[in-house]
């Protein structure tokens, strides 16, 4: 968490994640293929200040197979997302290719990018640590 977090993270929402080709059947919710757990997303904003430099984003989604809804700690600040930490927490790269088009006059283009799937174990308010006491 401190490694991919190092500024840490705001609780903005936690949603079911749909499994689009289950869509209308239901019960759409995407499952865990390992587990057959529901998977959610919490949706988190990144506190580095350096998070929305180069067209990024400071929004950051990241997955949890759990049978029930994660919940968001109480905020001690109401009115203001609440700081949380994720347990567990893996980061696997992959290829975004839906950028890439057929073939332009024989030339393939393609604006592939690295991107990078996050997934933890569950969610908890921070513990307090030296390093943040310090500061």
């Amino acid at each position: 968490m401190d490694y991919v977090f190092a500024y840490g993270v705001l609780g903005l929402r936690v949603e079911a994640v749909t499994d689009f080709d289950k869509r209308g059947q239901g019960d759409d919710q995407a499952r865990d293929k390992a587990t057959g757990e529901r998977l959610w997303q919490v949706v988190v904003m990144d506190l580095d200040p350096d998070a929305g430099s180069f067209g990024r984003t400071t929004e950051v989604k990241v997955k949890i197979a759990a049978p029930h809804q994660p919940v968001l700690p109480e905020s001690p600040v109401p009115g203001y997302p609440p700081r949380i930490e994720f347990a567990d927490l893996v980061l696997t790269p992959y290829v975004d290719s839906q950028r890439c088009k057929g073939s332009d006059k024989g030339a393939h283009r393609c604006r592939a990018r690295l991107a990078w799937s996050v997934r933890a174990s569950g969610l908890s308010a921070p513990k307090p640590s030296p390093r943040r006491n310090a500061a």
